[in-house]
């Protein structure tokens, strides 16, 4: 049996010249600029979007990718384009709505192993692909009015939690976040009350960061609240 992971840890470890180093980084470095690069070319034609977060696992016959499929049509019928991952399930799902709706359906998408590409409802001319997950997060936040989050594993958490941070800490403007489907947020809420609220680590205002729904139409709704009181400017 090929230990694969192995293989690459060991690789990880091995000593390395200073020259060694030095090339890898410097590559890395013109690699990355050049990913900002195609990103901010790319992401600031869009005008006002909403990022849309969920499992790629989701498929096409559960609750939720048809809610997310509604939420896309009602975020364009608004005016907003709608931003995800690129990826299948919840992210296809909103990019479907939001081409039904005719409205622009962006696909940031990261190279993985197990991924296969963009999605068929992403506009071509809004599509990116990623090496690095860091410069995709920069385009989910930097180019987006708002953030809906459906249920997802590791990377919606990673990203839910990144926008949390960035308004909590005011590293970004205040805008809206939302998160659909009670029953599945409600236990790591609970668990932010009941540990890290209990700890000190959190305060209890940021409990407002965010607002917790089931349909599409509260989830759209909130969205539309927001800038209707504050009015939809671009945050970019």
């Amino acid at each position: 049996m090929i230990d694969k992971d192995g293989d690459r840890i060991r690789e990880k470890l091995a000593p390395k010249t200073w020259n060694e180093v030095k090339s890898n980084d410097s590559w890395a470095l013109f690699k990355i600029m050049s990913e900002f690069v195609k990103g901010y070319e790319t992401m600031s034609k869009i005008g006002p979007c909403v990022s849309v977060f969920g499992s790629a696992r989701t498929q096409p016959d559960s609750e939720y990718y048809k809610i997310a499929e509604e939420i896309g049509y009602q975020l364009t019928q608004l005016g907003f384009g709608v931003i995800t991952g690129g990826g299948p399930g919840i992210m296809e799902a909103a990019n479907k709505g939001a081409q039904r709706g005719q409205g622009k359906s962006v696909g940031l998408g990261i190279s993985l192993p197990f991924e296969k590409g963009l999605n068929e409802f992403v506009d071509y001319d809004y599509s990116i692909n990623f090496d690095y997950f860091f410069a995709r997060k920069v385009m989910f936040v930097k180019y987006a009015q708002g953030f809906i989050v459906l249920p997802g594993g590791l990377g919606t958490l990673d990203e839910t939690f990144e926008a949390l941070t960035l308004v909590q800490t005011k590293k970004t403007g205040r805008f809206p976040i939302v998160l659909v489907g009670t029953e599945y947020w409600s236990g790591i809420i609970d668990w932010l009350k009941e540990q890290v609220l209990a700890s000190g680590y959190i305060s209890e205002e940021d409990f407002d960061l965010y607002r917790l729904v089931d349909t599409a139409d509260e989830a759209v709704g909130h969205i539309k609240a927001f800038y209707d009181k504050y009015m939809v400017k671009q945050n970019f």
